[in-house]
């Protein structure tokens, strides 16, 4: 009796207090899922840090996107004197590679491996596409821009070379993006897909950002020399990101070489587009983002040319868009993830754009630069919530083992339009400038801007025509029903 009320009476052991650092990283990590963009995207299996590693091969498409379309650019125009058609030529030939993603994707899905895998062959093989690329091109850039002649190097050469090194690279960006976002979709539960979608598209953000930075402070002040080693150290860089982005991502599998004979790429594709919608949400992808990305080139030369605004107002609009897409996907993320129908955030992302755009062109009349940076905003985030919501639709269409077939018909229509909206943006701009100062008209150089700008707002009117009865045939409750129909595959 007395031993058990000795027992009872003893006080358990305290334990020791834990060091304030750890205390500090305990209580960050209880906020995290509540207050960091999409760490509740997070499971038990694939944790935040697993999910941020994966995205890293975002930042290295972004870093090629930034290196091709802003740095090279430049420099091979004003640095390099390279033609400006010749300039536009070798920036549109990684688009050769777009209309081949589905078929990247399908080839993804069906791939049979010793080890099992599916994607990680292909987003090595686009790595060591996008190394070969970066490798050779800033010698091919010197010698088109007969920074070569010293060494007797034939023009020709230079075409050549520098032809080949950006089809290496839009190669390898194509099949790289298309095999990542189909890997991340393998890995993650179909309700968390809207919220992956948004973290992998903020990393890509956030690659071009820094990025961009990168290089316009290494190359400020230009020479050959450092033109090699930006170009050389991207193309280390984007080895390192790569590797560590698909390191130990896709698990080891039995080999497939002895299972049953995998559909054939139209039997895939005739599967993906059953139903009235599949074509119709293609057409959606398409026009929109012919609609948000005719934009992208013009925005900066007309707050210079037409609003007057100095080259450090001007590169603020950069900033405006990315703060508008980072702010975009998270909404978008958080709203689908809650189970809204994706054809609502893309309807809400085009009705967003129409008057950002109706604010720029009466920026110029009013001579309001004012008007002009909230219009960008509004064009950021509602390019974002498009975006977002074609890409989550499109996952949801996605039949059993073909994430990669539906990740690459959106890539492919996707950048595709792009490189069409930014082709035409600037032919369209120029034509009607020359027809307005043959006819002496009082509308100046606005006039070809206001111009584009008319024909995205047609264009955006368009997309929510396509996209109102497919609206009002879904429902919030359809879309969880798409979800469930995914988890029992």
């Amino acid at each position: 009796m007395s031993n058990s009320v000795k027992g009872a009476s003893k006080t358990p052991p305290r334990l020791p207090s834990r060091p304030p650092a750890k205390r500090l990283v305990s209580t960050l990590a209880d906020l995290g899922p509540r207050f960091m963009p999409f760490a509740d995207v997070a499971t038990s299996e694939v944790p935040l840090r697993r999910l941020l590693r994966l995205s890293l091969f975002q930042v290295s498409v972004g870093m090629a996107l930034v290196l091709l379309v802003g740095t090279l650019n430049r420099v091979m125009i004003v640095e390099l004197g390279v033609p400006a058609w010749l300039v536009a030529v070798m920036l549109a030939l990684p688009l050769v590679f777009a209309p081949f993603r589905a078929l990247i994707g399908y080839k993804s899905d069906t791939h049979r491996c010793a080890l099992g895998w599916r994607r990680v062959p292909f987003i090595w093989k686009g790595t060591l596409w996008q190394f070969g690329g970066f490798a050779i091109m800033p010698f091919a850039l010197l010698v088109l821009g007969q920074q070569g002649e010293s060494y007797n190097f034939p023009l020709w050469l230079g075409h050549v070379s520098a032809a080949v090194a950006f089809l290496l690279v839009g190669a390898g960006v194509h099949t790289v993006q298309t095999a990542g976002l189909a890997l991340a979709t393998d890995l993650t539960e179909p309700e968390s897909h809207p919220k992956v979608v948004g973290l992998m598209y903020v990393t890509l953000l956030l690659g071009m950002l820094i990025s961009a930075l990168i290089f316009g402070k290494a190359l400020e002040e230009f020479s050959p020399g450092k033109l090699v080693k930006v170009i050389q150290g991207a193309a280390v860089l984007t080895v390192l990101l790569n590797f560590v982005a698909m390191w130990q991502q896709e698990t080891l599998g039995a080999s497939r070489k002895d299972a049953p004979a995998d559909p054939t790429f139209s039997e895939s594709w005739a599967r993906f587009s059953q139903g009235a919608d599949a074509m119709r949400l293609l057409i959606i992808i398409g026009v929109g983002t012919l609609a948000f990305g005719m934009a992208d080139v013009l925005l900066e030369p007309f707050g210079g040319h037409v609003l007057l605004m100095s080259v450090s107002a001007t590169t603020k609009l950069t900033a405006l868009l990315a703060l508008g897409g980072l702010l975009g996907f998270g909404y978008a993320s958080r709203v689908l993830g809650r189970g809204e129908d994706p054809y609502k955030i893309v309807l809400h992302g085009v009705l967003i754009g129409i008057p950002a755009f109706v604010l720029v062109m009466s920026a110029a009349p009013l001579s309001t630069p004012a008007l002009f940076l909230v219009g960008n905003f509004m064009i950021g985030f509602g390019a974002a919530l498009f975006g977002h919501g074609t890409l989550t639709a499109t996952m949801m269409r996605a039949p059993a083992h073909q994430a990669g077939l539906a990740m690459g018909a959106w890539g492919a229509v996707q950048a595709t339009a792009a490189g069409i909206a930014i082709a035409a943006s600037g032919i369209i701009r120029d034509a009607v400038n020359a027809a307005l100062q043959a006819s002496e008209s009082s509308l100046g150089l606005a006039g070809g801007y206001v111009a584009v700008y008319v024909i995205e707002v047609t264009l955006l009117l368009v997309t929510v025509v396509a996209t109102w009865p497919l609206l009002r045939s879904r429902s919030a409750r359809a879309y969880r029903g798409s979800i469930k129909h995914h988890v029992a595959h």
